[in-house]
This record gives C-alpha cells, sequence and structure tokens, in this order.
C-alpha cells in the first residue's frame, strides 16, 4: 500500500486508464528507488534524473499494455537498465568515431595507407565484436576498452564478480585472436 492507500495493482489499472494521479502515485513511490538503483550504475546525477524521467515516460507510453497483476519495481528496473545500456552504447559510438577522427586527422596525412589499414582492422574488430560475442560478452568487452572501465567497475555495474568480468574479457580476447589471425595475414 502506498500513502494514498492504493496498491500498485489499482494505481496501475488507473495508469492503464490514463489516471495521471494514479501514475504520479507510482512515480513518488518507485522514483526513490529507481535513482538509487540508477545512480549506482552511472555514478552522474544529471543522467541519473533524465534516465528515471524517461524511464516513467515510457511506462506512460506503455500504459495499456501494463500487466498490473506483475510486481511493477522489476518491470521499471528493466525499462531502466535497458535505458542505461542503450546511453552506454550511445557513449561507445561517440568514442569510437571520436577516436577514428583523431587517428584520421595525425595519421593521414603522415601514411594515408597506414591509415587506411587501421581503420579496416577497426572496422573487422567491431565487426567481429557485434556478430561473433554473446550478449553480455560484448556489454562487457565495450565497456572495458571502449569505455576504458575497470574490471571491478563492470563487475559493480553490472551485479557480478570480478572473476566473471575477467573469463568474458578473455574469452571475447580469444574470439578476436581467433578471427583476426586469418584477417591479419
Amino acid at each position: 500500500m502506498n500513502s494514498t492507500g492504493q496498491t500498485d495493482e489499482v494505481l496501475l489499472r488507473g495508469v492503464m486508464s490514463s489516471d495521471k494521479q494514479a501514475f504520479k502515485a507510482l512515480f513518488e513511490k518507485y522514483q526513490p528507488v529507481l535513482f538509487k538503483y540508477t545512480f549506482f550504475r552511472l555514478r552522474d546525477v544529471d543522467l541519473t534524473h533524465d534516465i528515471i524521467q524517461e524511464t516513467f515516460l515510457k511506462v506512460w507510453e506503455r500504459r495499456t499494455s501494463l500487466k498490473p497483476q506483475l510486481p511493477f519495481l522489476p518491470y521499471l528496473c528493466r525499462i531502466g537498465l535497458n535505458l542505461v545500456r542503450d546511453h552506454a552504447k550511445h557513449v561507445n559510438v561517440m568514442l569510437r568515431h571520436s577516436e577514428k577522427l583523431e587517428a584520421q586527422s595525425h595519421s593521414d596525412t603522415d601514411d594515408p595507407e597506414k591509415a587506411y589499414r587501421q581503420r579496416v582492422l577497426e572496422e573487422e574488430i567491431l565487426r567481429i565484436v557485434n556478430k561473433d560475442l554473446p550478449d553480455r560478452r560484448r556489454m562487457i568487452f565495450l565497456l572495458s576498452r571502449a569505455n576504458g572501465m575497470s574490471n571491478g567497475e563492470i563487475a559493480r555495474m553490472l551485479h557480478i564478480s570480478i572473476k566473471t568480468v575477467e573469463n568474458q574479457l578473455t574469452s571475447a580476447l580469444k574470439v578476436l585472436r581467433k578471427r583476426l589471425a586469418a584477417f591479419l595475414q
């Protein structure tokens, strides 16, 4: 029960009927929990608030498909986590493109052939990472290599052990070595 005396199920049924007061009650109940859950992963207050706002916006947009009989918090956290992952992917793309631009601006004039080989190699690595690595391993690899996060940071963010992060990175590197061996010959 919340301060209005209504269960989540009643509030969710209200939200399904576009009841803004029910939505506000759910927001007030779950925003602090979602803030802690998201901030632990991002460590950025402004970005955390943006993710929370977008999470609740998605709940409102999908209100007609809510399942009031199911627990609301896991659903909310799943949306938030997906948004955090989307943000991480966006950051990875930005980093990758900025690194390519920096590399091109320096090396194209120095040695165009070397710059071309480097660009082709980077594209092949990206293709292998996106095609041949399972989702979790890909995410861990990108967090480590593209975001420069430590194994401990990745473990805390994903709620897994450091050993699991190490094993996933080792497996990712084995796949890359194997696939790139033929490519580099």
